[in-house]
C-alpha cells in the first residue's frame, strides 16, 4: 500500500503540473454553461479535470476519483477528490481566487488535502501525522481562541443571508474583523495562520474534505455546524477554526 507521504507529493505534482490547463483559459473568451443545480461550468473545468484525472490514474492505477465534472470511476474504498476550479464564478470574472482542489479519502475519513492557487502561485497541502506546507515551507494556523478578538471570513454571504437569516445576523456583527469571501482560499488563509476562522454553507465533498485535510494538519479544526466530523455524507455546511476554543464559539455562533 503507498504510504500517506508518498502520495502527499504525487498530491502536490499533479496539481502544480494542472496548473498551466487552467490558467491558458484564465481571463479569455469562455463559453459558460449551467448545470442541473444552476451552477456554472466552462471548458477550463472539464480540461483541468480531466488532465488531474489522467494524472491520477497513470500514479495510481485502478483507484477511485471523484470529480466535480466527470463524477466518479471506480468501486474502492479509498477515493481520490478532485475539484479542478474551485470557485468557476471567480475564475469567469477574472479574479484570481479560484483554487484547484485534490484530497484523498480513506476508511471514511480524508487523510491528505492540497489546495492549489494556481493564478497566485500558491499550493497548500497537508496530511494527517505529516503536517501542512504552502509551497514547502511549514505553516500552522493562529493561537485565536475567542471569537470576540477573531478575524472571521463569511463565504457564501448571499446564501446564508437567504436560507439561515437568524444565524447570519449574528454573523455580520460578530469578531474583531470581518471579510465576505467564497471558496477554498479563506480556509487557506485561516491554516497559514493570517485569518482566524470561516463559516461557510452549501459546500459539496469535493470542496470541504480535501480543505479540512489542510486546515487540520495545520492544527486547525473544521466540522460541520453541529460539531460532528467532515464526511462524504455531510450536509456542506462547515466551519473552520484555528483553535477548539475558537471553534466552540463558532458552533453558539451558528446555533438556533
Amino acid at each position: 500500500m503507498t504510504d500517506l507521504q508518498t502520495r502527499l507529493e504525487a498530491a502536490c505534482r499533479i496539481a502544480t503540473e494542472a496548473s498551466p490547463v487552467a490558467l491558458q483559459r484564465f481571463r479569455g473568451a469562455l463559453d459558460v454553461e449551467s448545470k442541473a443545480d444552476e451552477s456554472p461550468v466552462t471548458i477550463a473545468d472539464k480540461e483541468t479535470e480531466r488532465a488531474i484525472r489522467t494524472a491520477l490514474e497513470a500514479a495510481f492505477p485502478g483507484e477511485t476519483i471523484f470529480g466535480e465534472e466527470f463524477g466518479q470511476t471506480g468501486t474502492q474504498n479509498e477515493i481520490w477528490i478532485v475539484d479542478p476550479i474551485d470557485g468557476t464564478r471567480s475564475f469567469i470574472t477574472g479574479l484570481p481566487l479560484f483554487g484547484m482542489l485534490l484530497g484523498y479519502v480513506a476508511e471514511g475519513a480524508v487523510k491528505l488535502g492540497v489546495i492549489n492557487m494556481p493564478a497566485l502561485g500558491e499550493l497548500y497541502a497537508g496530511a494527517h501525522g505529516i503536517g501542512a506546507t504552502m509551497n514547502g515551507a511549514p505553516i500552522s494556523v493562529s493561537n485565536s481562541q475567542s471569537l470576540s478578538s477573531a478575524r472571521l471570513l463569511l463565504n457564501e454571504a448571499d446564501k446564508m443571508a437567504v436560507d439561515a437569516p437568524t444565524q447570519f445576523s449574528r454573523m455580520i456583527t460578530a469578531g474583531a474583523l470581518r471579510r465576505l469571501g467564497a471558496d477554498c482560499y479563506p480556509h487557506a488563509l485561516v491554516a497559514s495562520g493570517h485569518a482566524d476562522a470561516v463559516v461557510d454553507y452549501g459546500l459539496q465533498p469535493y470542496d470541504y474534505l480535501p480543505v479540512a485535510a489542510v486546515v487540520e494538519a495545520a492544527g486547525g479544526v473544521m466540522t460541520d455546524w453541529e460539531g460532528n466530523a467532515l464526511t462524504l455524507t455531510s450536509d456542506g455546511r462547515t466551519l473552520t477554526a484555528a483553535t477548539p476554543e475558537l471553534h466552540s464559539d463558532l458552533l453558539e455562533l451558528v446555533r438556533l
